[in-house]
Order: structure tokens, then sequence, then C-alpha cells
């Protein structure tokens, strides 16, 4: 039932021009009449070159979702943008599954959704080096393992995204300890989207920073992005009126597939986009982190360091949240329950005030899997087995008592083994 509450839906959104200005992209967009624009503005890249704003007209597409949502309008106006069937499908994709959480949250049905518009699209020639290539770092334990592991095979930079606010201090820290030079998008959200009223909701905002890292990529020269998306991001969290809801879209073997597509009718197929970690589980990288003891201490996965507003992120693993609890509950088969205390600034595990949170990780809860970035029931089930089988945490009585009620699906040792497909160049894993 549609609330009566919500705000009505637009008739017509219009892609407005996307204009390229030496590093410097503006994206601009119009709803019903109201103007938005967005600003990116590259550090490390000194001009995008014809092949480069190919690439960066994929990001355009994408990045305009988050100005569409404000209306979930009923038309969708490519206008003059150049696409292909690539580029369609991957529009079509982002929008009705990358937009599925913000569609199930807000009770909207975009399958009636209209996109019209649109011009032929070149390919212009890209000359890239595959032995080079950009690696997306988000200063959580999934790039700073890619980064790692893929280290000893391919020349790699580091691709950081900021906000025009400030950047990340938690991420600044955790870049600093890699050594690795950093090329940097930063964006300039329209600051009319606060105000805008309307739907809000969340976007795909993974696929649009591998658009990013590709514009940055191809105009550098290099041949290849890097992401650290594991195999359990492509799990959905419900299904809602015969439509998967996944938090994580974005991150998908669908989203990668499509936005590879996409990227190799705009530019070519010099440029090598795939997630390091797609076959790999949250257990595997999290014994891999394990052993990468300088950064321990200076890592963060919590989201709330991470908000959009310099004065609303958190200075601390805040312990409390989805992702805080998952994060420990991979870590401890792992690292040491001591040593994991020292690394978080606490507990999250030992905390019966998580219990709720901890039986909804692992399936037992009377809602879905958390709207989060975190791995699939089923392996948090597997992890919180082995945590249960040290004597470390013997005393836990609650972690023990849902254990015994979410036995584990799988076996510990086979998710520490490659799953599923992959696109990896075999040229990175030599």
């Amino acid at each position: 039932m549609t609330d009566a509450s919500a705000p009505p839906r637009a008739q017509l959104f219009r892609y407005a021009g996307l204009e390229v200005e030496g590093a410097r992209l503006v994206g601009r967009y119009e709803l019903d009449g109201r103007s938005f624009r967005e600003v990116v503005t590259f550090d490390g890249v000194d001009e995008l070159d014809e092949a480069a704003r190919a690439a960066a007209r994929l990001w355009y597409l994408v990045a305009g979702l988050s100005y569409y949502k404000v209306g979930a309008a009923r038309v969708v106006d490519l206008a003059d943008t150049p696409v292909g069937p690539g580029a369609r499908a991957l529009l079509d994709a982002a929008l009705r599954d990358g937009l599925a959480e913000f569609a199930f949250r807000n009770d909207l049905d975009l399958d009636d959704v209209e996109v019209t518009g649109g011009s032929p699209t070149p390919q212009p020639d890209a000359r890239l080096d595959p032995g080079r290539v950009l690696t997306a770092f988000g200063g959580g334990i999934d790039s700073i393992v890619t980064l790692e592991r893929l280290s000893p095979f391919v020349d790699q930079s580091l691709f950081v995204v900021s906000p025009a606010a400030g950047r990340f201090d938690a991420l600044e820290a955790t870049a600093a300890v890699t050594g690795r030079d950093v090329v940097r998008a930063t964006r300039e959200l329209d600051p009319g989207l606060v105000d805008a009223g309307g739907f809000a909701g969340h976007v795909p905002v993974t696929a649009m920073v591998t658009l990013l890292a590709a514009t940055a990529a191809v105009a550098r020269g290099d041949g290849g992005v890097v992401m650290s998306n594991e195999y359990s991001a492509s799990a959905a969290n419900l299904i809602a009126h015969g439509r998967e809801v996944n938090h994580q879209w974005s991150k998908s073997w669908e989203a990668e597939l499509a936005l590879g597509a996409a990227l190799d009718e705009a530019i070519g197929s010099g440029l090598a986009v795939a997630s390091f970690l797609r076959d790999r589980s949250e257990l595997w990288v999290a014994r891999e982190f394990a052993e990468l003891t300088a950064y321990h201490g200076v890592f963060r996965s919590c989201n709330r360091a991470f908000a959009q507003e310099p004065a609303s992120r958190a200075t601390t693993w805040c312990l409390k949240c989805d992702k805080c609890l998952f994060v420990a509950l991979v870590l401890a088969p792992f690292v040491a329950r001591a040593t994991l205390a020292t690394m978080l600034g606490g507990e999250p595990l030992a905390d019966v005030r998580r219990e709720t949170q901890l039986r909804t990780l692992v399936g037992l809860g009377e809602r879905h899997k958390p709207f989060e970035c975190v791995g699939d029931p089923d392996e948090s089930a597997v992890a919180l087995a082995r945590v249960c089988e040290l004597a470390e945490w013997r005393d836990v009585a609650h972690l023990h008592e849902i254990s015994r009620s979410a036995p584990a699906r799988a076996a510990f040792d086979d998710l520490l083994t490659p799953l599923g497909p992959t696109r990896v160049p075999a040229h990175w894993l030599r």
C-alpha cells in the first residue's frame, strides 16, 4: 500500500549535459525543471582525453541517480548524451537494481520508468599499459588486502574519492601506511540536494567510484582498475515484488559484468576492470588481513567515520553498528581476543547489547540481512561457530547460545578456498 504522506513522483528527469574542463567534470541534470550540478575534480590527472571522456560519460549516467532519486521521475530523458547498448543496459540495471533498496524503502515501483533519448557513441582509441593499475582504496580490510596481495605483480597507485567538505582522516591515515601515490577524485555534490526534499535513500555509489577510477586510469594510461568486492556482495538482502534487493548491488558480480561491458563498448577492451576479491569470502579476507600487522592500528571499516560532513564523522570505531560487529566477527577466528580489542577499541562481540544484531547477521533475526556491507548469514554463522570453538571466547555466553541456534551451514575451510567466477586477468596473479 502506498504511503499517503509520501511525496508525489516527478514526471521528467533530464540529463542536461556533461562538461569537461581539463581534469574537471561538471554533470548537469534537471528534475521537472529544477537544475542540479555535480562537480568532480581529479588530482594526479593532467587532462581528460577523448577516451577518458568516453569513460566519464558512463559515470555521468550513473551519477545522475543521486539526483533522480529526489523525484523518482517516471520518464528519464538522456537528451543527446552518447550512449550505446552497453551503456543503456548499465543505466537500466543501476536504475532498477542499483535503486532497488531505495525503491523498497520508499514503496516505489521503478519498473514503470521510461528511458528516452540518447545519441550514437563513438569509440576512441585508448592506449593503456596493462602493467599499471589504479586500486580503489577505502581504508578497510578489503582494499588493504587487495593492495598488498596484488603488489608483487603490477604497478599500483591508490584511487581515493573525497568529498568537497574535506578528506576522511581515517582513510588518509591508512593510505599513508601504504606508501603509495594517491590519485584522487573530489566530488562536490549539488548543495541543493540536502534541501531538495522528496525521496531519500541508497544509490549505487561503488559503481560511481568504479567509473571515476576508470576515467582517471584511462587519462593516465593505466591498464586496469582494481576493486575489492567479495563473493558475498552478490547475495541479496531480501526479495520484494519478485526483485532481489541488494544493498551491495554495485559491488555485485552482476554489476561488475555490466560495468565491464559498458566500458568495453565505450573505450575498447584494453582496460581491465575487476574485483580482485570476487571469488573470495569475507573470512578469506580476514585471514589475510590478520597477517598485515602494519595496518592493525590504523584501518577503519566503521561507516560512521565516512559521513559527508566532517562534524558528523566518528573519530573511533563506534562499536555499535552492524559493520563494526561483523568486522569483529570475521577477524575473531584469526586475531587473538586481546589484540582484536586493542585494534577496535572495544569488544562488540562480547557486548550483550549487540545480541539482536548478531542474531540478524547469522540469519536468526526477525528482519532481513542488514542494509550494510556485511557478509551473508551463512558466512556469519560459520565465523561464529569457529569463534565459539576458541577457549578465549568461552566466557561469552550469548555467542554460544546464538551459535547453537544457527549451526554452521558450510565448512570453515571451504570458505577459505576460491568461490565462483572471477574476471581477474591472469597477469594480476602471476
